[in-house]
């Protein structure tokens, strides 16, 4: 790769391709879905609509008592914590297995344009859905025809 220096400037990709390197892992650039622990992290898909914006959360094998989701200002948070514990034998035991999950994803919402009072969530096969109301000055307005005088 070489770089092109302009009007002594570098070209405007250049700090869009550090950025991409440096917050990756050095070995592991297709893992996304873990952390810096090595926990996986539910993937998540974030749409916009006129009206709303839509969280979707892959969380497959959990319940929705499993889930906890704040609104602090305007910082979305969506975490959980899971423990099991299987027991086989006695005191004397020859097996025991327990694990621990965990996870937190935060998400900063733009401000002065989320309806708080109105956010919803379901979840449902696998799927943690949050709809996530627009204040109505935000929502898209329907585009309007001026006319010239």
């Amino acid at each position: 790769m070489s770089l092109i220096k302009r009007n002594g400037l570098l070209p405007a990709t250049f700090p869009a391709l550090f950025d991409d390197f440096f917050g990756r892992e050095l070995f592991n650039w297709g893992n996304n879905n873990y952390s810096a622990t090595s926990t996986t992290v539910p993937s998540v898909n974030i749409r916009e609509t006129g009206d709303t914006f839509e969280v979707e959360m892959a969380a497959p094998g959990m319940d929705k008592n499993d889930f906890k989701v704040e609104l602090d200002g305007n910082t979305l948070t969506i975490s959980s914590q899971k423990e099991r514990q299987e027991q086989s034998g006695q005191d004397g035991y020859s097996r025991q297995e327990f694990s621990y999950q965990s996870f937190q994803r935060s998400f900063v919402l733009p401000r002065d344009v989320v309806d708080a009072e109105h956010i919803s969530a379901q979840y449902r096969n696998g799927l943690l859905h949050l709809t996530i109301p627009k204040q109505e000055q935000a929502k898209q307005k329907a585009p309007r025809l001026i006319e010239i005088a």
